[in-house]
């Protein structure tokens, strides 16, 4: 089984060991796309318009820092991408509580969208940085147009011939679509938040329950050390977990979406 996040916005505050090599990366086939991007984001956050760079980043002018902290990402100090990332699905998923065997399928099984990095394992050694998908930089382009082309031959090879459970955002699950017949082996989730609202149930999508479900999600997976063969296996697993699963009927070629209910009824 293959397990797609998304980052988080927010990070930790600072590495805590060597700076950033690329010889220590998983996938080293994004090496190049990797320093191509690195060396475009820091140009942009070092150069003299800085107004012109938050802009690009989408930061405020309190934000300021992030620049700062972008343009020495060459000589940061790194961390393992799981103390990195410090958001609400991350927070939900808790990896440094999980017990030995679980953090192995973590290791093994996880995968993290990201616009400077392409896509990281958890184990990968990186430094804080500040670099939406949304970006557009200069010599690069559009981070969602460059990284479509460069994932789709290597995240293919890194599902295997396993289930593909697809949890990332809008923004960064359009870097790639599993085509053919691994479409076929993905779900994707979407959390429903049902509330009572002057007597009538009303669902709708809310972040923070978002984000949390899928963190506890993927938690409760790798503490029930679930194999799922298949797409049908992996659903199964879910509903077996006690989660509420509504899922739309699969389709020949088609990626299967299913809706998980969080309620507070």
């Amino acid at each position: 089984m293959l397990i797609l996040l998304p980052p988080s916005e927010g990070k930790a505050d600072a590495g805590t060991g060597r700076r950033w090599t690329p010889d220590k990366m998983s996938l080293p086939e994004l090496n190049r796309a990797r320093e191509r991007v690195l060396d475009a984001l820091v140009t942009l956050s070092a150069g003299p318009d800085e107004e012109a760079a938050r802009a690009a980043l989408g930061l405020s002018e309190g934000q300021r820092g992030e620049l700062r902290r972008n343009a020495r990402l060459r000589v940061a100090a790194t961390a393992p991408a799981a103390q990195i990332y410090t958001g609400v699905l991350y927070e939900a998923l808790d990896l440094a509580s999980l017990p030995s065997e679980a953090k192995r399928a973590a290791r093994r099984t996880i995968l993290i969208s990201s616009g400077l990095w392409g896509a990281v394992r958890l184990a990968d050694r990186i430094p804080p940085y500040r670099c939406p998908i949304g970006t557009r930089l200069p010599d690069v382009g559009a981070l969602s147009a460059y990284w479509r082309r460069e994932l789709a031959p290597v995240l293919a090879g890194a599902a295997g011939r396993g289930p593909v459970l697809d949890l990332r955002s809008g923004a960064y699950a359009a870097t790639w679509t599993p085509r053919g017949e691994l479409a076929e082996r993905t779900v994707t989730v979407r959390v429903l938040h049902e509330r009572d609202v002057d007597g009538v149930p009303t669902r709708s999508v809310v972040s923070h329950f978002n984000k949390a479900t899928k963190g506890r999600l993927v938690r409760d997976l790798l503490l029930a050390g679930a194999r799922p063969r298949t797409a049908t296996e992996l659903v199964g697993a879910l509903r077996e977990l006690k989660f509420t699963v509504e899922e739309e009927t699969p389709v020949a070629g088609r990626i299967r979406q299913v809706d998980l209910v969080v309620s507070d009824l």
